[in-house]
């Protein structure tokens, strides 16, 4: 006879049981987190609903005999009819619906439903099946038997009316999204509560944002005491001044525009802490595109917060939520200052995956910096820019577009047809003039086109130029360029690119910061990853034709600190093979367009505009798997409030995942942490330092490596090297030349 309704249940160190987790304790603690999350956009009700209802399903006599079963709980417990595995996040879906109606029901069932498996399409339309909440729905047969004292908790729950009338396109789904997110991070904690409290003891602990920003300005005036008294050095004091000053002003959407070696980082992240002070705001978020770039601003940040403040999350072993471990290995960015890629934000903004949607109710009441924000996937900038509009609208979300080349983001007129961007964007430089005179001042080199930009160079002519300096960095846009170069260069030139792990690149550009500051003869033949972010300064810069953009980054990689008794000189070519096709490949063709038109463009920060808004037009489409319809149940079926949350996530793939694997190499100590990973399995501080050790590769090169016997797989889906015979210590990963 079964007189306890259970959740979860576990076994002690000893090997006895522990108490179980009652269901009823862990509806209820679910709950109370879920409306605490939830509540920080006006929807506590709501995530208190979805937390008392989400294993409601479990409160049926069949599915706690199968827990006791299948656990070895209670041996003696007998299950009729089938021995497969019970579903019951359904069951509390469909509960809902019954008890509240359609109209309140059907939110929460999106929410109910996916706790463990994943926000639903509603229908099979978009190729889903038996995945979509509608056939789901349809299988449920025994609510009747989930027990009264379940539904007499709900009962009381309904909540009234949602926050705010909802507008057409992504307001309503991004809130159901929000809503799960808050539901299965509370779902996560309570249960790591019951199943791991030693886990569950280590979170939290974190300094207040007014604690951080005292810790930042001991460490800027310490920096500031420390550092030669330069002009550059003047202009950067300047311009962190002139964002502490702006930061008072209100919430919205502030860009902060200034020239490569401007001090950009440091610079946001004061405006970030002070502007969170003023309003209240919990943590600070900084989007960065490369890797490389999420590494070395990381590394800045804790210097100036502390080792222990910051997470850095990467898209490299984002695990599935296939497993408990998995589960509780998974970050709810619930520290107060996150570092990630443009990819690990912006995909999960459009995640249904619980691993991937965990942290989003996190971003509420944030500030979130999108560092070189030009690198914004243009194919993805409708649903990109309306969800920034409804994070500041809805979700006290402030954003700091951050760049020395600021996209065309703004909402505008071109050639008669309406760009739907961003409504009001407060410059933190001040207007044109300012931001002009700013450039004028740090101008720090000249960048020089061919006079003919259709003439291609050979890299054998490229190699014969760059032996010429002694300190001299070429940076190329694909991998296979930068080794068929590398290859022509003299012994002991640099090789950087993303087949080298984060440690050896952090390594690497270490050394080459050294030899540049004791002026000791470097040579670094490097992909785009060094073009932002990563603050080498060279006399002399090469860059194969690239956006426009591309070029000034590459360029605030010349004479960075101002300290040559001349002009930088920054070499622009056209090399043998062109950019990668796509929005890279149009970016060349509308820099070679307007160079050819005026070869002073570069210096002009205002042609960006323009540059960007030629770019963004030759794009073949702004949302091009039409993210936005899938996501607007107005556009589908507005009775059945129709969604297409999984079909959309799985369209939404700024690195399209499916044609690369990612691989653990066995680099320093990439090597010791591979062997205890195989031993310990996925745990999260594990998993965090191995994000330093991947190399992502193309699926025929991956396939390649398994064929020569070379990677094994270590645990479900994740791949490491099997020795360091595969791992070279000057260009990494060792693949053959099958890239395209």
């Amino acid at each position: 006879m079964i007189t306890e309704l259970i959740a979860h249940v576990r076994k002690n160190d000893d090997g006895s049981w522990a108490a179980p987790h009652t269901l009823s304790d862990h509806s209820q603690g679910t709950a109370r987190l879920a409306e605490l999350f939830s509540s920080k956009f006006h929807s506590g009700e709501w995530g208190r609903a979805a937390g008392l209802a989400h294993d409601a399903g479990k409160g049926r006599l069949q599915w706690q005999k199968y827990l006791r079963l299948k656990s070895g709980y209670d041996e003696e417990a007998h299950l009729e009819g089938k021995s497969g595995k019970i579903p019951h996040a359904i069951h509390g879906a469909e509960l809902v619906e019954h008890l509240y109606g359609k109209g309140i029901g059907r939110i929460l069932a999106y929410c109910i439903a996916g706790h463990h498996t994943g926000l639903p399409d509603w229908s099979a339309s978009e190729g889903t099946g038996r995945a979509s909440l509608q056939y789901q729905k349809t299988q449920v047969k025994d609510l009747d038997q989930i027990v009264d004292s379940v539904i007499e908790k709900l009962l009381p729950a309904k909540p009234s009316h949602p926050p705010w009338k909802f507008t057409s396109g992504l307001d309503l789904s991004l809130w159901i999204r929000m809503l799960f997110s808050s539901l299965v991070d509370a779902d996560f904690l309570d249960t790591e509560g019951y199943m791991d409290h030693v886990k569950a003891l280590h979170r939290g602990g974190y300094r207040s944002i007014s604690e951080l920003l005292e810790r930042f300005n001991r460490f800027c005036e310490e920096l500031d005491q420390q550092s030669a008294n330069t002009k550059v050095n003047e202009i950067r004091k300047n311009i962190r001044a002139r964002c502490i000053q702006i930061a008072s002003k209100k919430q919205g959407v502030f860009s902060l525009t200034v020239p490569t070696g401007g001090g950009k980082t440091l610079s946001s992240l004061a405006f970030a802490l002070e502007h969170a002070r003023i309003h209240q705001l919990s943590r600070i978020i900084y989007v960065i595109p490369y890797t490389s770039i999420v590494e070395q601003n990381a590394e800045v940040f804790r210097a100036a917060v502390g080792e222990d403040q910051v997470i850095e999350h990467h898209s490299n072993l984002d695990e599935d939520d296939t497993t408990i471990q998995s589960r509780l290995a998974s970050e709810n960015w619930d520290a107060p200052l996150i570092v990630t890629t443009s990819v690990q934000f912006f995909e999960s903004l459009f995640a249904s995956k619980p691993s991937r949607c965990r942290k989003l109710h996190n971003i509420a009441r944030s500030v979130v910096v999108l560092d070189e924000a030009q690198l914004v996937p243009v194919e993805f900038l409708a649903p990109i820019l309306e969800s920034m509009r409804l994070l500041v609208d809805r979700y006290h979300v402030s954003f700091v577009i951050s760049t020395a080349t600021q996209p065309a983001f703004k909402e505008r007129v071109v050639d008669g047809k309406l760009f739907k961007g961003l409504k009001a964007v407060t410059e933190i430089m001040g207007n044109e003039e300012d931001i002009n005179s700013l450039y004028q001042s740090l101008a720090r080199n000249r960048v020089q086109f061919p006079n003919d930009l259709n003439v291609v160079s050979r890299w054998e002519e490229i190699a014969e130029e760059l032996k010429q300096y002694e300190q001299v960095l070429c940076i190329v846009s694909d991998r296979q360029s930068c080794r068929e170069l590398h290859k022509l260069m003299p012994r002991g030139t640099y090789h950087l690119s993303a087949l080298m792990c984060g440690q050896h690149r952090s390594d690497i550009i270490r050394e080459i910061k050294r030899k540049l500051k004791d002026r000791i003869p470097v040579r670094v033949i490097s992909t785009q990853l060094v073009e932002a972010g990563v603050d080498l300064d060279f006399p002399v810069v090469y860059r194969a034709l690239a956006g426009l953009d591309s070029i000034v980054q590459a360029a605030g990689r010349c004479n960075r600190e101002g300290e040559l008794p001349d002009m930088g000189k920054v070499v622009v070519f056209t090399p043998p093979r062109n950019s990668p096709e796509g929005i890279l490949r149009k970016a060349a063709e509308t820099t070679r367009s307007l160079v050819m038109a005026n070869h002073d463009a570069v210096s002009n920060y205002v042609v960006f505009e323009k540059f960007f808004e030629e770019l963004y037009w030759k794009a073949n489409s702004l949302d091009k798997e039409g993210i936005v319809a899938l996501l607007d149940p107005n556009r589908n079926d507005p009775g059945e409030c129709s969604i297409f949350f999984r079909t959309a996530a799985k369209k939404f793939k700024i690195m399209d995942d499916s044609s690369q694997k990612t691989i653990l190499v066995r680099y320093g100590e990439g090597d010791r942490l591979i062997n205890l990973f195989k031993s310990k399995g996925p745990d999260r501080w594990l998993m965090r330092k191995l994000q330093r050790y991947t190399v992502s590769v193309y699926n025929n090169n991956f396939n390649e490596l398994g064929r020569r016997g070379v990677i094994e797989e270590i645990c479900p889906q994740i791949y490491a090297l099997s020795s360091r015979l595969n791992y070279s210590e000057d260009i990494g990963l060792l693949v053959e030349e099958a890239e395209n």
